[in-house]
């Protein structure tokens, strides 16, 4: 990496986001778990935050989110708790990485729910990609994380050249 791409880059922390959000009866079926089109819909929102945080200048729209394994449930009354960090960026894409957590308010307590990689492009003012600033990886997690997520992303175009 040269000095410019150094100057020019962002590193994962500048961009990363936290919400918590408790869920209502209005996001649950009658029995009480939460819908997973809800859950989803936070994991859009706080992924495209992300995104736009590192792409400063550019809309960002969702390209996709990788498989989505709901690992434990979610209750009306429960909080979701999401963290969302970039893994990696390409040209134009970039993998934001979102990991959701569920808390009982009653009892404080604190499980995993799932993670979801989600692959943000951004695009300029006429639909087109366009170039977002490199990821500077800082530590040797960032690193690894960068690593995993171009893997990741060869995967995902391999898949996308056989349909």
């Amino acid at each position: 990496m040269n000095y410019s791409e150094k100057k020019n880059g962002k590193n994962p922390e500048e961009s990363k986001a936290e919400t918590t959000i408790v869920m209502l009866p209005s996001d649950a079926n009658p029995k009480g778990n939460v819908f997973g089109g809800v859950i989803l819909k936070h994991v859009d929102l706080i992924a495209g935050l992300v995104a736009k945080r590192h792409a400063g200048h550019a809309n960002v729209v969702t390209a996709s989110i990788d498989k989505m394994s709901f690992l434990k449930p979610i209750f009306i009354g429960n909080a979701i708790i999401l963290s969302a960090r970039i893994n990696y960026v390409k040209r134009s894409s970039m993998e934001i990485e979102v990991n959701i957590q569920a808390e009982d308010l009653d009892d404080n307590t604190i499980v995993h729910a799932g993670t979801a990689f989600v692959t943000l492009v951004a695009i300029d003012k006429y639909g087109k990609p366009t170039a977002v600033p490199p990821l500077i990886p800082d530590n040797d997690d960032d690193k690894r994380r960068f690593q995993e997520g171009e893997t990741r992303m060869k995967s995902r175009l391999n898949e996308a050249a056989k349909v």
